[in-house]
């Protein structure tokens, strides 16, 4: 198991909205804060650039410069990107891996299996990119979770210990993303269904006389489903197998999974018609 030094080097993966915050946030406490530009977009870069991190040729080279990586990238992708980083640290005497994606506690397992969980901790942010303190919650789990915690110390993220059970940061992640993801599904679903039998009007109408309309207004939750729908879809399909693996239902956040894929893949017109998602400006 590698030490991690008072100045660390710290890798980023990769650095999307979430991930350039991550990256900035930890500035204060590494030596330097690196990420992997092969494959990533003129977007990617251009964050990583106002984040002031210094880019690296591709995963491996990052994999072994770094003391501590932090994973943050779309759930799909979460086992592909612990994978090229274990073919490139194979002794498991490399970095130690923060896993902070919106991944199952069996996904969490899987990559502790690769890497060894000696040198994993699971990792859930519950909130929107930090870039000022009081918004997000950095949640945390494993044996060297109060490591990872002491890099966080004083940056916008509130980084906090679950204990040392790998797994029950991301189980946390799931349920909550239960009511925050999988229950604006269900309304975007609902107004679907009124829309192609013509009943909306009578259902909204219906929702304002019962008092059970959703807070925020349908054309809103439309939208921020349509910016982030392809990225919600594999968290849903995440959250499933974690209420599954614990015996219970996982069809909400199952059929969250598909809302948000149906979002995804829609053409213009069936994402305004049909989903009541608002043309761009």
């Amino acid at each position: 198991m590698r030490e991690i030094p008072v100045r660390p080097v710290v890798g980023v993966l990769h650095p999307g909205l979430m991930g350039a915050s991550v990256g900035s946030a930890l500035k204060a406490r590494a030596g330097v804060v690196i990420w992997a530009d092969a494959g990533r977009s003129h977007a990617t870069a251009k964050r990583a650039e106002l984040a002031d991190l210094i880019a690296v040729p591709d995963v491996a080279e990052l994999a072994r410069r770094s003391d501590v990586i932090v994973s943050v990238c779309p759930p799909h992708a979460a086992l592909d990107v612990a994978e090229q980083v274990a073919a490139a640290v194979p002794n498991r005497e490399g970095p130690l891996y923060v896993e902070a994606n919106a991944v199952s506690p069996d996904t969490v397992t899987a990559v502790a299996d690769l890497l060894g969980p000696e040198n994993v901790v699971d990792g859930s942010l519950i909130g929107p990119p930090a870039w000022k303190p009081g918004t997000t919650v950095l949640w945390l789990a494993g044996q060297r979770a109060q490591q990872v915690a002491d890099l966080f110390a004083g940056s916008p993220f509130d980084a906090r210990v679950l204990g040392d059970r790998l797994g029950a940061a991301s189980a946390l992640k799931a349920c909550f993303a239960l009511q925050s993801k999988a229950i604006p599904a269900a309304w975007l679903a609902l107004h679907a269904a009124a829309r192609s039998y013509g009943v909306a009007d009578a259902l909204e109408a219906e929702l304002d006389r019962d008092g059970a309309a959703p807070a925020r207004p349908m054309a809103e939750v439309a939208r921020r489903a349509a910016e982030v729908a392809w990225r919600w879809a594999g968290e849903m399909d995440e959250a499933a197998a974690t209420f599954a693996a614990a015996g219970l239902p996982g069809g909400f956040s199952a059929a969250a999974a598909e809302v948000y894929r149906r979002i995804a893949d829609a053409d213009p017109d069936e994402r305004r018609d049909l989903w009541g998602v608002p043309p761009e400006p």
